[in-house]
């Protein structure tokens, strides 16, 4: 087999660069995707303080992912919306999206910015993976159909609802998972846990389980009386195949999550970390009660 050829990530400044992520945009997200950026945009953002920044495979002149992103002032101080991430399907599984959020970070921190936020569904545990357990991102906040109705086909029919991402760049937790010494600090992230966090599950209250029906995992009902520091909250794995395949059940998984996550998270709770591993049918997010005197605060 081929070793796959290695790519290099750049920040984008030319309207062809520009138009090549709108095509990129539609190759993921969909044909005429309504929430696509274009180039304008794309151009002023790069100009103006954002992040624009392109993944190459050598020798390539399209890129395979692009990072996206807005600088801005939260309460007078610099801030940054991370609007858009792709990779191409083909790349995936290498570390790119991982790597162009390391990309955005560093230029952010050479700008000054101390905070990024970010938007992803609650039902995708591939991304819940990558951004609490891989980038040490904290989630506080679950807006209910954030982006309204969406024409992509990975959104159709479970609605948009979304956890909002709060990425502390120079935070001692962040900057000891990015570690390239700490054991695994580097690594491909298959595990389901932030080291320091997995061994909470124990101890943790159930907020939201699972059982099968026939082979294929469905949530029980919410339970929104628990009062533990550590709480886990099931979510499915593979929420497009059962979107594809069992549209009711993919249904009930958002009523459920939604349910829990928006009592526990409106009461001071945070989401730390995903548990569990990848080929199982479900993983479990787990949420932590912060010591008040050591909160951070965040958007919201």
């Amino acid at each position: 087999m081929k070793e796959p050829r290695p790519f290099n990530i750049r920040d984008l400044s030319t309207h062809e660069e520009f138009a090549a992520c709108v095509r990129l945009q539609e190759v993921v997200w969909g044909e005429g995707f309504a929430e696509r950026v274009p180039t304008a945009i794309l151009g002023i953002a790069a100009r103006f303080g954002g992040v624009v920044a392109g993944a190459f495979v050598e020798g390539d002149k399209e890129p395979v992912g692009f990072v996206f992103g807005l600088t801005g002032l939260e309460d007078g101080r610099l801030a940054h919306w991370s609007d858009m991430l792709a990779v191409r399907r083909e790349a995936r599984g290498r570390g790119l999206a991982r790597a162009l959020k390391l990309h955005q970070r560093d230029r952010l921190l050479r700008l000054g910015v101390l905070r990024m936020y970010w938007s992803f569904d609650p039902l995708e545990s591939r991304n819940a993976h990558l951004n609490l357990n891989r980038l040490g991102v904290r989630v506080r906040r679950y807006v209910e159909e954030m982006y309204g109705t969406s024409t992509s086909p990975l959104h159709e029919g479970i609605g948009t609802d979304r956890f909002v991402a709060d990425w502390e760049l120079d935070a001692p937790h962040v900057k000891a998972l990015l570690d390239p010494d700490r054991p695994g600090g580097n690594g491909d992230g298959e595990e389901r846990a932030a080291p320091d966090e997995s061994a909470s599950e124990s101890d943790a209250g159930e907020a939201l389980g699972m059982e099968f029906l026939g082979d294929l995992p469905a949530p029980d009902q919410p339970c929104l009386h628990l009062d533990q520091p550590r709480l886990l909250v099931a979510v499915p794995t593979h929420i497009q195949e059962l979107k594809a395949h069992r549209p009711e059940l993919a249904i009930r998984w958002r009523e459920a999550t939604r349910k829990a996550l928006t009592h526990y998270l409106s009461r001071g709770w945070e989401v730390r970390a995903l548990l569990g591993r990848a080929e199982e049918p479900c993983a479990r997010y787990l949420l932590v009660r912060p010591d008040p005197m050591t909160s951070t605060g965040s958007w919201g």
